[in-house]
């Protein structure tokens, strides 16, 4: 398979953090969204960004892809805008890649592992740690329309969901000696980030 484009999920609320976006918090520097896209930037094709506000507070250089339904109805809305973008906007691609906006440590062999597990027309996730992290996932781009009466016409809006009508494989990492899929959702995880990345810098 070739690199497939990846979609950055950056459309959630944030309510968590405590006062402002938890995708600009910055570990080491930089924001965490920067740094995801440093991550996966090599991975892909190209790079795009789920998010629901167009001012450009993000600062990076992406195509913004909002979401095309109504009522933020969470991540799998991400995934249909982006999967129906790249249906239209990137001629030849067969499978999307998509990561949150808040995991700072993903690995840097996430596509070859889930391209390896999807195969030609599946699709794949991650886990780590005894979880599924269905949102670090590749997916078929002819899967959009299975998505999309799932979350107009049946109303699902699990991920999990989702999962189990995609048939979706998952791809384990190991959560030590820090899990890559550690996400950043409040004021004490962005300390445990920072603790992470002075112990591994590499991370």
């Amino acid at each position: 398979m070739a690199k497939p484009p990846g979609l950055i999920l950056a459309g959630g609320l944030s309510r968590r953090m405590g006062g402002g976006d938890k995708t600009l918090k910055e570990l080491a520097g930089e924001t965490i969204l920067a740094r995801i896209a440093r991550r996966i930037g090599p991975q892909v094709s190209t790079l795009l960004l789920n998010a629901n506000d167009p001012t450009g507070r993000f600062g990076l250089d992406l195509p913004m892809v909002p979401d095309n339904l109504p009522d933020t109805p969470g991540p799998l809305a991400g995934l249909l805008a982006g999967l129906e973008h790249v249906a239209a906007h990137v001629p030849g691609a067969t499978h999307l890649l998509t990561v949150p906006a808040d995991c700072p440590f993903l690995p840097a062999d996430l596509a070859l592992r889930l391209a390896a597990a999807a195969g030609a027309d599946g699709s794949a996730c991650a886990a780590s740690g005894g979880r599924v992290h269905g949102v670090v996932g590749l997916w078929p781009v002819a899967a959009r329309e299975d998505l999309r009466r799932l979350l107009v016409e049946e109303s699902v809006r699990r991920v999990d969901g989702w999962l189990a009508r995609a048939g979706t494989a998952t791809v384990d990492w190991p959560a030590e000696p820090y899990d890559p899929f550690f996400n950043v959702n409040t004021p004490d995880d962005l300390a445990e980030a920072e603790r992470i990345l002075e112990a591994y810098p590499a991370a």
